[in-house]
């Protein structure tokens, strides 16, 4: 065999791809080492710890102390100064925008007060404020609202928590959604505290254990951005996801059990109320298709200094197009915004026509009742209305006016639709028979003011039992629960 002198002296191009090659390898070999230190320094930066986080710790500022850089751009949520055409965090008033809702909600607390959710930061703040909190309430009320759930969980047990009332709860849940709600304190791994979730998997026979870090940037955020209801007597927090994710799927989980979430007090519909199925309406469109998690869009990643982290201010991309939407998709912010507002646009004008049609379904359904109508001829309408208003609500109640999955919400929308003319198509036979003569005339609920007089709701007196809660009530929690933290130490 030729020696690598005799071959170089052969073929003397051999020197050139022998040195080229040792450049490229030596190239190579550096990258990966820098790669390596990097890594190997981020991690040592990252747990960096202070003082240890004792397991169910609830306050935020404790875990700051560790994570300052999370931690500072967690705390933006409490900036409600973004609003998007459709969204944002500043306040919307969306019984004032839509009073059509009044009426849809007529004998349930929404039709009292509903308002655009504001960040993480108010999540506490909201529920104690609501006036739908004037009634009495179960403590499975506060399971989203708060780090303090976990701690309570894992102290009285997580049947005995659902089965307190939300006023027992009022001292203990003090604050908001925050660190301990997805983290665990010894390794920062993701990890689940709302056991809804990991029995919901459980019940389809899955592991929630057996998720991905990629899956688990999407299922920290399905332990409470989905539809759930608050089962039997003791109000067990449950997902209604055993027959699957859609409108369809859980309509018929919730009428194989009769359940109702109230019965409306014009239409006497037995009503179900969506609660923010997000995540289901999620994995129906095109960026859980392509594996893109809640975290990539609404906690991209961001570098300061040397050192990359999650953003924690959680929002609408649209509040941060380059961070999110840009790491992907290469189009200018103005024409991804123009993509984002045309397919809201779509949904946006289905939904209020969708809208107008429930509000006038209800008062068509009081005016048959009270013309004599009877049980057996009301029995399908009241069946198309409840199906039709769930649809609507499987997409109103979600976040971002229908961009998860823009294509599903107009097929949904569309099917309400449906429904609620067949329901009118009935209701106009009933009030023909009767001599009724249709179309008839509607009330004046073009305020919500007016819509909530036409309903019947008392406003100047929930108002006043909500500012006499707020005035002595709620100080005697705060102080009770910072009586409470004062013997927790650390800070």
């Amino acid at each position: 065999m030729a020696s690598i002198k005799e071959l170089s002296a052969k073929k003397p191009w051999l020197n050139w791809v022998i040195f080229v090659a040792t450049i490229v390898v030596v190239f190579l070999l550096g990258l990966l080492a820098s790669s390596i230190v990097e890594r190997r320094s981020e991690s040592q930066l990252y747990f960096q710890m202070t003082s240890e986080i004792p397991e169910w710790e609830p306050r935020n500022e404790v875990w700051g102390q560790n994570f300052p850089r999370q931690y500072q751009s967690y705390v933006k949520t409490a900036d409600t100064s973004f609003r998007s055409k459709h969204g944002g965090s500043a306040k919307i008033d969306y019984l004032e925008k839509y009073p059509e809702l009044v009426v849809m909600w007529a004998g349930y607390a929404f039709a009292r007060d509903y308002d655009q959710g504001r960040g993480h930061y108010y999540a506490v703040t909201n529920i104690q404020k609501t006036l739908r909190t004037v009634q009495p309430q179960p403590a499975t009320c506060w399971t989203c609202k708060s780090t303090d759930v976990p701690r309570m969980m894992n102290e009285i047990g997580v049947a005995e928590f659902y089965k307190s009332t939300w006023a027992e709860m009022g001292s203990e849940i003090v604050n908001h959604i925050g660190c301990q709600d997805c983290h665990d304190p010894k390794t920062m791994n993701l990890r689940i505290t709302r056991p809804a979730l990991a029995e919901a998997f459980e019940r389809q026979g899955k592991n929630i254990e057996e998720a991905t870090h990629q899956e688990m940037r999407s299922l920290v955020c399905a332990q409470c951005h989905v539809e759930y209801y608050f089962k039997g007597e003791g109000k067990y927090l449950t997902f209604p996801w055993d027959n699957g994710f859609s409108a369809e799927d859980m309509e018929s989980y919730y009428d194989s059990y009769d359940f109702t979430d109230w019965t409306h007090a014009l239409s006497r519909a037995p009503m179900l109320k969506a609660q923010h199925p997000d995540y289901e309406l999620y994995m129906t469109g095109v960026h859980a298709d392509r594996g893109v998690s809640c975290a990539d869009c609404h906690m991209p990643y961001k570098r300061e200094g040397g050192l990359k982290f999650t953003d924690h201010h959680i929002g609408s991309p649209l509040n941060n197009i380059s961070g999110s939407c840009q790491v992907c998709h290469r189009e200018s912010e103005a024409k991804l915004l123009e993509n984002v507002y045309d397919r809201q646009a779509k949904v946006s004008e289905l939904r209020r026509i969708t809208e107008k049609n429930l509000a006038r379904v209800h008062i068509e359904a009081k005016i048959a009742w009270d013309n004599g109508a009877t049980e057996q001829e009301m029995a399908p309408v009241l069946t198309l209305i409840r199906h039709a208003q769930w649809r609507w609500d499987w997409v109103a109640a979600s976040n971002a006016m229908g961009f998860h999955s823009p294509a599903e919400c107009l097929r949904v929308l569309g099917t309400s639709i449906q429904k609620s003319n067949e329901a009118r198509i009935l209701l106009t036979e009933i009030l023909v028979k009767r001599g009724v003569e249709v179309p008839v005339q509607l009330p004046d609920i073009s305020t919500k003011e007016k819509a909530q007089q036409f309903v019947g709701l008392p406003m100047e007196e929930i108002r006043n039992q909500k500012n006499d809660f707020l005035q002595n009530t709620l100080p005697e929690w705060l102080k009770q629960a910072a009586e409470r933290e004062s013997k927790m130490g650390i800070l």
